[in-house]
């Protein structure tokens, strides 16, 4: 590589970064405690350090300088000079090579090593003894990119809330077991590119595409030792850098292609992101960007202890977004995903840590009033883990308007009344009805609350119905990793089984629980392989193994039970779109007439009575109707749900109004087609551990359907 200076022109320190302007290079990085900054040039072939360069101003606490002909490709990190008082908050080592944490682009493994932390491993005054051994032979380097990639026509879909039926999914575990798919693609972004992917997203009804993971993430020491990895990759080492082994190419433009192609087809594209915390870990970790730029800026650390990290995020560190370069890097990575790879929205991990100041948790913290005026971010899906492990981390319903929630209520309690639990009929109507009880508030509608049966963290929804206790052996953490909690039940056997009643009844319950789900108001979102029976061995904190285990098991679909499941998926998310009543955007209250004696929501007893206050109260109570009403265009749509959790089938008088109604699904018979009941019918039978939709239909749109040949 040919430098075309001794030493680098004083530069700007905006953008932060390294920046290309066809003729050379702006590097511009944070610290506000060191007393200089030095970049580390290496020669792309042998990796060896070419020339260091001081980077000569410091500007508002950026440090900058520009270096003429230097050119994309260009590899790489710097060095951090200042203070090692680790009770002070300051680890300053310039024996540590540093990623850049504005990088668009990173090359290279780490390989773990003692050289990698800015103390000496063993040693008897533990971190407070500094390790001198350069750490630049065992570390990525930064890359110097230019990103073009041509978009074409290409709109966000823009999905309405109410409408979003969101896809959670590995990148890799996606592809990893499709024999079409070329082994050279296998786990990337252009596997997802293919026609098979985006047929099947489709056809089955999915509109948001919810990715884990995808900046550049590492593996943990302790894993790799134990020849595991970091599979679901909640470990972020750079939040503007794709991570590479989803990209086929050697190029970003592979993702590029991916959002384009299915904005084309109308799938919106959300990833997930991690901005709690990196993986440098606690002040034990490695130095490898943020600690040895500037530490004490960079996390939260103990006010009565310089020396220690908070750990709110139970990973060892949680970065400070009070400080305002640290929430300007993260807002700015927020928008260079959205403004480069035209990405719809982002779900964020452990989002409670993001709002917390020094005195907790703040729906007005900084982070989430600059999210909420940005002109491009506060346009896009925004999504809460409304949780963290810290202090008053739990926080579900507390996030601000403008975002949506994960509601691991409505999980536990699909999962608890479908078990068969006492207690469970006012939880299961509350859910139902959208989660009023924890979202109604500051104008926001009922899709703030994301439903799901299952995600990532936990069971499969096979395994919820397969066993009664968690099988992580092969973590190598003894077994006593992941939740306890699982609101499972295996049905008479763990695992597997050959029991062909107990078969029946696990994909009775599966069914009926997915009925469930499509048929709340809320958010519905569905876990990528449940729709067609994945397991995972009732493995349920799965984060660590790239294996079979994890990966999709794309041939469950040519077995006739994977079938049915995946045509009843597909058929609820259709029904879904038709009736209005179902996804309503705006939460029922019973006060609105919709027809005679038809209010736009009410419960019902068995008997086709209103329940009372005591047949609510009642622990025992596991069968409801659910009937909702309410205005489509110039017509009406009423529909009726019924739910039997019990073992025994369950006859229900039909409430008001009286007349016609149309049988839409039953998840005991998922074989059975929309068809016309009679007209003299006034009860129906649900059977045990299943739920029935019906329709009213009005004189005139029988007739509309007779004359369709329904």
């Amino acid at each position: 590589m040919t430098i075309w200076t001794d030493t680098l022109q004083p530069g700007n320190p905006y953008p932060l970064g390294a920046t290309w302007d066809g003729n050379g290079v702006n590097f511009a990085v944070f610290s506000a405690n060191a007393q200089r900054i030095e970049l580390c040039v290496f020669d792309p072939s042998s990796r060896k350090e070419a020339r260091r360069y001081r980077l000569p101003e410091y500007t508002d606490e950026i440090w900058h300088g520009y270096l003429p002909g230097a050119k994309p490709g260009m590899l790489y990190g710097y060095r951090a000079f200042g203070p090692y008082e680790p009770m002070q908050g300051h680890r300053f080592n310039p024996h540590k090579l540093l990623l850049d944490p504005y990088a668009r682009g990173m090359t290279g493994r780490l390989t773990w090593t003692d050289a990698l932390f800015g103390y000496r491993i063993n040693a008897a005054r533990a971190d407070l003894t500094q390790d001198r051994r350069d750490s630049a032979p065992y570390m990525p380097r930064s890359v110097v990119t230019h990103h073009a990639f041509d978009w074409g026509d290409d709109k966000r879909p823009r999905v309405p809330w109410e409408q979003t039926v969101i896809m959670e999914a590995h990148t890799r575990g996606l592809s990893m077991l499709r024999s079409d798919v070329p082994i050279s693609k296998r786990g990337t972004f252009a596997a997802l590119c293919e026609n098979w992917f985006v047929t099947y997203l489709k056809n089955l009804g999915v509109t948001t595409l919810e990715l884990m993971p995808v900046p550049a993430f590492l593996t943990d020491r302790y894993l790799e030792e134990k020849g595991l990895v970091n599979y679901w990759g909640y470990n972020s080492i750079s939040f503007f850098v794709p991570y590479a082994g989803y990209i086929a190419n050697g190029s970003a433009t592979d993702l590029c292609m991916l959002v384009r192609i299915l904005h084309a087809a109308g799938i919106e594209v959300v990833l997930d992101v991690v901005y709690n915390h990196t993986a440098e870990g606690s002040e034990l970790g490695p130095t490898l960007c943020y600690r040895g730029l500037d530490n004490a800026n960079y996390y939260r650390l103990a006010p009565d202890n310089l020396r220690c990290c908070i750990n709110d995020t139970g990973c060892g560190n949680i970065l400070n977004l009070s400080h305002p370069r640290v929430l300007q890097m993260v807002t700015d990575s927020l928008r260079y995903w959205a403004e480069t790879f035209h990405i719809d929205g982002f779900r964020f991990d452990l989002c409670t840590s993001l709002g917390r100041e020094d005195y907790g948790f703040d729906a007005r913290s900084g982070f989430f009033d600059v999210l909420r005026q940005d002109p491009l971010l506060s346009t896009l899906k925004l999504i809460a883990e409304p949780w963290d492990p810290g202090p008053g981390g739990y926080q579900t319903g507390n996030h601000p308007p403008g975002f949506v929630e994960w509601n691991d209520v409505y999980r536990d309690t699909a999962r608890r009344f479908w078990k068969g639990d006492e207690g469970q009929r006012g939880q299961i109507a509350a859910r139902l009805s959208g989660s009023g009880d924890k979202f109604e508030h500051s104008g926001r509608r009922p899709w703030s609350s994301v439903n799901f049966l299952t995600s990532h963290d936990g069971f499969t929804l096979m395994d919820t119905v397969s066993f009664n206790d968690r099988h992580n052996e092969a973590n190598g953490e003894g077994g006593q990793d992941g939740h306890s909690g699982n609101y499972s039940f295996n049905w008479g056997e763990e695992g597997e089984t050959d029991n062909p009643d107990i078969v029946d009844v696990r994909d009775k319950i599966r069914r009926a629980m997915l009925a469930t789900l499509f048929l709340s108001q809320g958010t519905p979102m569905i876990l990528a392989g449940d729709e067609f029976g994945q397991t995972q061995s009732g493995n349920n904190n799965a984060y660590c193994q790239d294996s079979p285990l994890t990966w999709l098991d794309w041939s469950l679909l040519d077995t006739p039970r994977g079938k049915e499941m995946v045509d009843f998926v597909s058929r609820l998310m259709a029904i879904r779109r038709t009736h209005v009543s179902v996804r309503r955007g705006r939460y029922f209250h019973g006060h609105n007439e919709i027809s005679p004696g038809v209010h736009d929501i009410g419960w019902f007893s068995p008997h086709g009575t209103v329940l009372s206050v005591e047949e609510w109260e009642d622990s025992e109570g596991r069968v409801l109707a659910l009937r909702r009403a309410t205005l489509r265009d110039s017509d009406k749509d009423i529909t009726l749900l019924m739910l039997n959790a019990s073992s025994e089938p369950c006859t229900f008088v039909l409430p008001e109004p009286s007349g016609k109604w149309r049988f839409i699904v039953d998840s005991a018979t998922p074989e059975r087609n929309e068809e016309s009941l009679a007209q003299s019918m006034t009860k129906y039978e649900v059977g045990a551990h299943s739920i029935v939709l019906l329709a009213f239909q009005p004189q005139s749109q029988e007739e509309n359907l007779e004359g369709r040949g329904s």
